[in-house]
């Protein structure tokens, strides 16, 4: 991963670069292709992540799992519906310790559970907040669209704030406690500045698909090959692509319908982000539960 570490950053950069080039319709675009490939691709795979979890406990057949899954993103979808504010604040939640626990899965077996959890939650909390606090004005019009409620600009800044000193005192505390997670510590801070410049100076779509898919969706996807198979080559690349492909295609057919029928910019992307708030709750316990058995 310290090869991929590497790259992801030159990705990073480069696409700031291309930034300059672009539109702003044409960083929209661009930035739901990656979203809708690579960033779709990640959660496309978790059938056969749970039938790997569970092959030794439960003997669940493909289509059991098929609809305990369908219920779970259709329950995550009603939430939306009838409580929106909820929905989108369980959705925050669910999304940052996703994202902290993808950054910080290999930690030492020393650190206790608690600030592991902590940890992960308030890294995954200050990315979402600093990609906020940098196109208030567009998340703004995100959530009231969803949800009917206009968030004050300063109380992004405050949630920021509160996160970020706490993450730092807990980095300090693990720095002193623990030596083995100095370099770890110093380096995701270091990635915390390359996020900042990337929101900071590119559009909300740009800014967070550059994010998704280069710093979450692509290692999420290589240390899901290497749990299936063992390893990552070409040849269980394909495989994993061919296994997610069916999933995959019905998320984009539901995305398409979504965008047909709703054209107006600010209300798809409402609508849109809801639609991947459902389907990151089932993926995200998922991808815990496969953590959890590495």
């Amino acid at each position: 991963m310290k090869n991929y570490t590497k790259f992801a950053i030159v990705a990073s950069f480069f696409g700031l670069w291309m930034d300059s080039y672009f539109s702003t319709r044409l960083q929209i675009i661009s930035g739901f292709v990656l979203i809708l490939s690579f960033g779709i691709l990640h959660g496309a795979n978790d059938l056969q992540l749970i039938d790997k979890i569970d092959i030794v406990k439960h003997k669940n057949s493909t289509f059991r799992i098929l609809i305990y899954y369908v219920i779970v993103v259709l329950m995550g979808i009603l939430l939306f519906y009838l409580f929106p504010l909820l929905a989108l604040v369980i959705f925050i939640v669910v999304s940052a310790y996703h994202f902290g626990e993808q950054q910080w899965q290999k930690l030492p077996n020393s650190l206790p559970i608690w600030s592991r959890i902590l940890n992960q939650f308030l890294y995954g909390f200050t990315i979402l907040f600093l990609l906020f606090v940098f196109h208030t004005n567009q998340v703004q019009n995100i959530i009231f669209n969803i949800t009917n409620f206009k968030i004050p600009n300063q109380y992004f800044w405050e949630l920021l704030k509160v996160t970020g000193i706490a993450f730092i005192s807990l980095s300090c505390y693990l720095y002193w406690k623990i030596l083995k997670i100095r370099k770890k510590l110093l380096l995701e801070f270091f990635h915390l500045v390359v996020f900042s410049i990337i929101f900071k100076s590119s559009s909300l779509i740009w800014g967070f698909a550059i994010y998704f898919v280069v710093w979450h969706s692509v290692p999420s996807i290589i240390d899901q090959i290497k749990f299936l198979n063992g390893s990552v080559s070409k040849k269980h690349f394909l495989s994993y692509c061919k296994a997610a492909a069916v999933y995959w295609f019905v998320s984009i057919l539901g995305i398409a319908l979504i965008y047909f029928f709703l054209k107006e910019e600010q209300l798809f992307n409402a609508v849109f982000f809801s639609f991947l708030a459902a389907i990151t709750f089932p993926h995200a316990l998922v991808i815990t539960r496969m953590f959890h058995r590495k």
